[in-house]
């Protein structure tokens, strides 16, 4: 079941371009069936959306039981010598699984923390410890994969953004705001490059070099993420492949270089270019 959680369907954070092969489903014949009313379809609706929430608040449940997990080395009782090990076999999933579970699982309780610590009047502090753990603000595991190696920015914005909010009161803080904006922060820090070093070389040539090795990695992250519209994260990367090559024919982009700057996207880890893109 474990590997099956890493596939979620787009929320917010992940809607937009949407690959032509996505755009086609709507003319995909079906066997007929007779006409909906206005009121069967919004039910048919509601229905939708509530099992959208449930898969979405269903991962948040795992991810806190991961993070728990990891935290009390559960391997060790088991015998397994490490987390992957573990994971490997009691639930059949890669290392690179094993570890996206762990990076979800630490940006949510980062997130977590940043709204506790953000506001006095939010819902999310009133209500039950399991139930404040489930939430996840309607993230999904891509952007919280995304920004897994920014925590420290998303934090202090979503904290200050969320204290200027209480502070003003003009605003109610309650769950849905407080979504909202950690949403919006999630989103400016995944669109933002990282940055600069705090105490950047004397060299000016070393400060070019690092100038163009950020660009470089930014174009590659957004180049990333359009392979991801076409080739989601549940793909292998040999099934991801013959999905982007005339993709990335069309767009005069190495084939390789396309695999790589997806692989960039899913982890925020700069050695997924080496050798390729860097």
């Amino acid at each position: 079941m474990l590997s099956h959680a890493l596939v979620q369907p787009a929320d917010a954070e992940d809607d937009g371009v949407m690959g032509e092969h996505d755009q086609d489903q709507d003319d995909v014949a079906e066997p007929a069936r007779p006409p909906l009313s206005a009121a069967q379809a919004r039910e048919m609706t509601a229905g939708l959306r509530e099992a959208m929430d449930d898969v979405r608040r269903s991962v948040a449940v795992l991810a806190a039981r991961v993070r728990d997990a990891h935290a009390a080395r559960v391997w060790e009782p088991l015998g397994r010598p490490s987390w992957e090990a573990y994971c490997d076999a009691e639930f059949g999933i890669s290392r690179a699984q094993a570890y996206r579970l762990l990076d979800v699982a630490r940006a949510l309780a980062a997130i977590h923390g940043a709204v506790a610590a953000g506001t006095e009047t939010s819902r999310t502090r009133d209500t039950d410890p399991a139930t404040a753990a489930a939430l996840d603000y309607g993230l999904s595991q891509r952007a919280l994969i995304a920004v897994s190696g920014r925590t420290g920015d998303v934090t202090e914005l979503i904290t200050r953004r969320l204290v200027t909010l209480a502070h003003s009161g003009l605003q109610a803080l309650d769950e849905p705001t407080v979504g909202a904006v950690v949403r919006q922060a999630v989103r400016d820090i995944r669109s933002a490059p990282p940055p600069p070093p705090a105490d950047p070389p004397a060299d000016p040539a070393i400060t070019a070099t690092r100038r163009l090795v950020d660009d470089l990695a930014a174009n590659s992250h957004a180049i990333g993420e359009l392979m991801l519209e076409v080739a989601p994260a549940y793909l292998s990367d040999t099934d991801a492949a013959d999905v982007l090559a005339l993709l990335c024919e069309q767009i005069g982009e190495p084939l390789e270089h396309g695999l790589a700057a997806r692989r960039y996207a899913l982890s925020g880890d700069r050695r997924a270019l080496h050798g390729t893109v860097l």
